[in-house]
């Protein structure tokens, strides 16, 4: 379910090639030990977080903040998650990669037609959680703050 609204798997370095970037929409991360790039978007426990951004500067601007936080700044919780478990950027970015799912419309718009592609947005996140609950019985490991703590309220804290 929802497999076709994905592109393929793309790795980390590679996560700003395509077009599709530019617009709002779901990203799904995963953390695999095999070479996925190229593959098709598949449901696989793989998967560590979904997120989605209706920002002006679309899912790339998203995967920008996501890729700071992994490497030490702030800016995005579940990035923060996950780089308490993987401290060493470079390892972990060997391991990254990222599918996207994009919805075109106008961020800037007040127009009826853009805000309601905004709100299938949203409304998409959550099918993908409910999707992924249904088939693994949990949330992704980084979007689940119960089971998952943040970098900067534990190490960085002590900082």
């Amino acid at each position: 379910m929802y497999e076709n609204r994905f592109t393929n798997w793309v790795r980390w370095c590679d996560r700003n090639v395509t077009e599709e970037v530019k617009y709002p929409g779901i990203y799904i991360v995963a953390v695999a030990d095999e070479d996925i790039s190229g593959s098709n978007f598949s449901w696989t426990t793989d998967i560590a977080y979904v997120g989605m951004t209706n920002s002006l500067k679309g899912i790339a601007g998203r995967l920008k903040q996501f890729d700071n936080t992994i490497k030490g700044k702030s800016g995005h919780g579940g990035a923060d998650r996950m780089r308490l478990k993987y401290q060493n950027y470079n390892e972990l970015v060997n391991k990254l990669y990222v599918a996207v799912a994009p919805f075109t419309c106008n961020v800037k718009s007040h127009k009826p037609e853009d805000l309601r592609v905004m709100g299938e947005v949203a409304k998409f996140e959550y099918d993908c959680f409910a999707y992924f609950t249904e088939l693994f019985k949990q949330l992704p490991e980084f979007n689940d703050q119960k089971r998952s703590t943040k970098y900067s309220l534990t190490i960085g804290r002590k900082k």
